[in-house]
């Protein structure tokens, strides 16, 4: 295989290092698969990078702000470079959750109840009664994400230097349950796996440390809520627009039927480090993670 591809990862935000470690990942296995690889660290001059690498696909490894948000896509469409991942409005609407969510309503999804806010209202109390969820508008990973039991638990969000996350925040009551997930590849939900964290919720940090949580794959559910998990998924993906892999993060009540299914955000950039979700649900359905990059790289080519 001769085809060049330039392997864009880091970047400047706040999922740098999980972008590096996703990058490094995948440039091995493209190299392992016979591909010519080119690592690059997004920063201000990757136009002039990628003009002078010429490649022939870029695999976008870059996760969070400008990587995930519509940003580099739309550079990339400008250069005339075939990329992996969905494109450019379809990464915009899904990382803006609020604009998600309008949509996943739109066809009939069900997502927890929610307002948009302002940090300082935030902080005032009283935004919601409690429990409920506190995260950016526009972040991946976790990244930002508090879970207010109480009132005192607020003074977790006033212990920061500042909110850097922006000047909106999105407020959802806080469904009480398992933690689900379904990868989608080509158009097809591959499995659900319940995350099962040792303390705590999913975290940045669970998700990025190893012996953190358990993954339960195929996750143990009754079939109808099995199968409605994946549809949810595969009808959240498609009314974004999504393309080639995303993964969709789900809530479930344990009512014992579909109704107790919550749809929380689609991710457009799936991680693809060794605890990653989306590489585990590949395996699970015989798909290696060097076949799995390899099929993205091709699929990118073929456009």
């Amino acid at each position: 295989m001769n085809r060049h591809v330039a392997v864009v990862m880091g970047g400047p935000s706040a999922e740098r290092e999980v972008s590096l470690t996703t990058g490094r990942e995948v440039a091995l296995a493209l190299e392992g698969r016979g591909y010519r690889v080119s690592r690059v660290d997004a920063a201000k001059d990757l136009a002039e990078r990628l003009r002078e690498l010429e490649p022939d696909v870029v695999f976008n490894a870059l996760h969070g702000r400008y990587g995930e948000d519509g940003t580099v896509q739309g550079l990339l469409e400008i250069m005339g470079l075939p990329y992996t991942h969905s494109g450019v409005l379809a990464s915009a609407l899904a990382i803006d959750k609020p604009m998600a969510i309008r949509l996943f309503r739109s066809v009939g999804l069900q997502c927890p109840e929610g307002v948009v806010t302002t940090p300082q209202a935030v902080l005032a109390g009283g935004v919601m009664p409690v429990p409920y969820v506190v995260k950016p508008t526009a972040e991946g990973s976790s990244v930002g994400v508090f879970i207010i039991k109480e009132e005192a638990d607020l003074d977790r969000i006033r212990q920061l230097n500042r909110w850097a996350f922006g000047e909106r925040v999105l407020v959802e009551r806080y469904i009480a349950g398992r933690e689900l997930t379904v990868v989608i590849l080509d158009d097809k939900p591959l499995a659900v796996t319940e995350i099962r964290p040792y303390e705590g919720f999913y975290d940045y940090r669970a998700k990025y440390t190893d012996n953190q949580a358990e993954h339960v794959i195929p996750a143990s559910l009754p079939e109808p809520v099995y199968e409605a998990a994946m549809d949810m998924a595969l009808r959240a993906h498609a009314v974004l627009g999504c393309r080639d892999l995303t993964r969709a993060d789900l809530r479930y009540d344990d009512s014992g039927d579909p109704s107790g299914l919550f749809l929380l955000e689609v991710n457009t950039q799936p991680g693809m480090t060794p605890l990653s979700l989306a590489p585990e649900q590949a395996a699970y359905a015989g798909i290696g993670f060097g076949e799995l990059v390899g099929h993205l790289v091709e699929a990118a080519w073929r456009r």
